[in-house]
């Protein structure tokens, strides 16, 4: 779905609790992985991955000038014989730590063992979000929810649209106090080779 679409799809929505349900879980998203400075693991399900949402991911966090949007794409059935980008397994939940966020997509509930992986996840200091069903295992383990039950208005993959489109809006605010070292000296920069103002 390109951006039009988006577009389109965000004023067929206008009024809906939709809009705000996925900027919110986007801000959220964007917040986390920024103030953080990146560490972003994107996990499914055995049956779904979100190859999509990845894609997407990437390229707004391109667009965006964010590249702390960038997922890694943690992956089920994982071969070393597969390319880097998609040779990442379930054991890098195992490894997570404090800084990195770790976004799950599930159309159902997970099962327990990438629940407990999530948990262990959570214990170790990821934040967690997740982007599914409504009730179950998976919201309690998670510091943000947005939930699309069977039969609701939009699907999942229609929401995961929204979402990636959502993070990676510059209209975000970024997190103040504790900018990096890089930010502050590309501002100074800015400021040292601008022109000097015009006098008249």
């Amino acid at each position: 779905m390109d951006a039009v679409r988006v577009a389109l799809l965000r004023e067929v929505l206008a009024g809906t609790e939709w809009l705000q349900a996925t900027r919110r879980f986007a801000g959220a998203l964007r917040g986390s992985v920024v103030s953080h400075g990146g560490g972003l693991l994107l996990v499914g399900t055995r049956e779904y991955e979100p190859w999509h949402l990845a894609a997407h991911l990437v390229d707004e966090a391109a667009w965006s000038g964010t590249p702390e949007l960038t997922p890694t794409l943690v992956r089920h059935d994982a071969r070393p014989c597969d390319p880097t980008h998609l040779a990442v397994g379930l054991g890098r939940l195992e490894a997570a730590r404090r800084g990195e966020t770790l976004l799950v997509v599930a159309p159902e509930g997970p099962a327990a063992p990438l629940l407990e992986r999530v948990s262990d996840a959570r214990r170790a200091g990821a934040t967690i979000l997740a982007l599914g069903p409504g009730p179950g295992e998976l919201p309690s383990l998670a510091h943000e929810t947005l939930a699309v039950p069977d039969g609701s208005e939009l699907d999942l993959d229609t929401v995961q649209h929204l979402v990636s489109a959502a993070a990676g809006e510059n209209a975000l605010p970024t997190p103040r106090g504790r900018r990096r070292l890089r930010d502050r000296v590309a501002r100074l920069a800015e400021h040292l080779t601008a022109p000097p103002p015009a006098r008249w």
